[in-house]
């Protein structure tokens, strides 16, 4: 995260023709595709200001399109800053900036006790920060402009341009991020160092790339996560796939599954009533709050248990299948609200739909799962993958860009002798972290991971419940912070 990543579950969800298992890429939050948020139709206000900045369309070449100006939304608090301050900033994610300043409450926690001015950054081509408006997502053409470093580079030249305009060019910057954000978060510290004195990168998955983890671990860590809540409810998760299937083979399976399932519509295909199941257990692993949160979709506290504990909780001889539908429903329907389920009409409340050319382009991010996974077992499929790719967007996947361009092999040799003052955050129960830096690489970049944290559990805003771990690792990141700063400013005396 943001943040998360930021990495759709199915990656292609309009690929409902698909008759082979899921390929393997995976989106950091595109659960927010498969159903709407109740959320989303009344927007809590924040408590900042929004802004809109003219930015390049192209920051790489110098032909005359590349001048082309588009309207970056941000997001400024000024409340607590003192001219001089440092400014925290941060690196948005695929999606609406303003839904992610709602889940960043880490960052407005803070602010009083640096004086520090707040800024959040939206992503090109996410929310409304569309260069091509409506037409954005129809081609190459456009999409071509959407990646990473496009996107690093924008925050860059806001960054400057807003210390500029404010006449404090000597406050320090230090970039937040969660997710995919995070990543960005890293990378803007090792692309801009002039520019960021340091990062806190909150479950960054920076080595979910080419391989450098294993291809089974994201599946591997949601199967624990479950394990360790209940070896029954993993049992009976596992054993619900050949259930779904065999249902789906009789001659009238689609319409029990659409009854089983309580669809609004009759199902067209069996995978979308297991796409839907998968991206229940998936996502509710990541967001394994220790209390009560509405991230993804309003949930509990440690909603794993809770899901355990409906699966445990079916008299003997329940099927399989039923156990497991209702398991997922308390992720998608919690509040009770839901009369029946969308299922093969995936929403976007939060404008992710430039993920899939990402997916696409730069960010590929293989996976596969093994036989001892809770879920149905698959070899990674990369050729199916790209064809994909070629029939939607009319490009082919780059899979070794991305540790081309930002490193990411032999990330402690290498990170040891050119970073620095990078905090990489993790909590194990989130399957992301498999992909995250774990151990620390030198005494500035820092890995903080947590047993019991999920995903960027860190960047939320403190509540009362808040378990003391939680509470010391952000203690952790604020002394970090503070010595950043400090550091900065000594080293300002120096050169006077």
């Amino acid at each position: 995260m943001s943040v998360v990543l930021c990495l759709v579950f199915l990656f292609f969800t309009s690929f409902a023709e698909a008759t082979y298992p899921p390929g393997g890429f995976h989106h950091i939050s595109s659960s927010l595709r498969q159903h709407k948020k109740a959320s989303s139709k009344s927007k809590p206000k924040l408590p900042f200001e929004t802004r809109y900045f003219p930015q390049n369309l192209d920051h790489f070449s110098f032909r005359p399109e590349s001048y082309k100006v588009f309207q970056q939304k941000y997001l400024i608090n000024s409340r607590f800053w003192r001219k001089g301050g440092p400014i925290f900033v941060y690196t948005g994610n695929e999606g609406d900036i303003d839904w992610f300043a709602t889940n960043t409450g880490f960052m407005s926690d803070i602010a009083p006790k640096f004086q520090a001015l707040l800024v959040f950054i939206e992503h090109r081509f996410y929310g409304e920060s569309k260069p091509f408006g409506k037409k954005q997502h129809k081609s190459a053409e456009t999409l071509g402009y959407l990646n990473s470093q496009q996107a690093l580079a924008d925050y860059a030249i806001l960054i400057r341009s807003l210390k500029q305009n404010l006449s404090s060019e000597a406050s320090p910057v230090v970039v937040f991020g969660g997710s995919y954000g995070g990543m960005l978060a890293a990378w803007f510290r090792l692309k801009y160092p002039h520019i960021a004195i340091g990062a806190l990168a909150s479950s960054a998955p920076i080595l979910h790339f080419d391989k450098i983890v294993p291809l089974t671990s994201f599946y591997d860590a949601i199967s624990q996560d479950f394990k360790d809540a209940s070896v029954n409810c993993f049992k009976v998760i596992k054993r619900s796939w050949d259930e779904l299937d065999a249902v789906s083979t009789l001659k009238n399976g689609l319409p029990q599954l659409s009854k089983k399932f309580r669809t609004c519509k009759g199902l067209h295909s069996q995978y979308s009533a297991r796409d839907w199941l998968m991206s229940a257990f998936v996502y509710t692993a990541m967001v394994n709050y220790a209390t009560a949160a509405n991230f993804m979709a309003p949930l509990p506290g440690y909603p794993v248990e809770q899901m355990c504990k409906i699966v445990d909780g079916f008299p003997r001889g329940s099927s399989n299948l039923d156990r497991a539908f209702a398991a997922a429903s308390l992720y998608y329907n919690y509040s009770g609200s839901e009369k029946c389920f969308e299922l093969e009409q995936p929403s976007d409340d939060h404008g992710l739909d430039g993920w899939g050319w990402q997916a696409c382009t730069e960010m590929v991010m293989p996976m596969s799962c093994s036989n001892q996974s809770m879920f149905p077992a698959y070899e990674n499929d990369y050729e199916a993958f790209k064809e994909q790719c070629k029939s939607r967007y009319g490009v082919e996947p780059r899979p070794h860009w991305i540790t081309t361009e930002f490193g990411g092999k032999r990330i402690e040799t290498v990170l040891k002798r050119f970073g620095s003052n990078i905090i990489f955050s993790n909590g194990m129960q989130d399957p992301w972290s498999r992909g995250g830096v774990l151990k620390n690489i030198s005494s500035s970049i820092v890995a903080l991971v947590t047993k019991k944290g999920a995903h960027h559990a860190d960047l939320r805003a403190a509540t009362k419940d808040d378990p003391d771990w939680l509470k010391e690792q952000r203690r952790q990141e604020v002394a970090i912070i503070e010595k950043w700063i400090s550091e900065y400013h000594r080293d300002l005396k120096e050169q006077e």
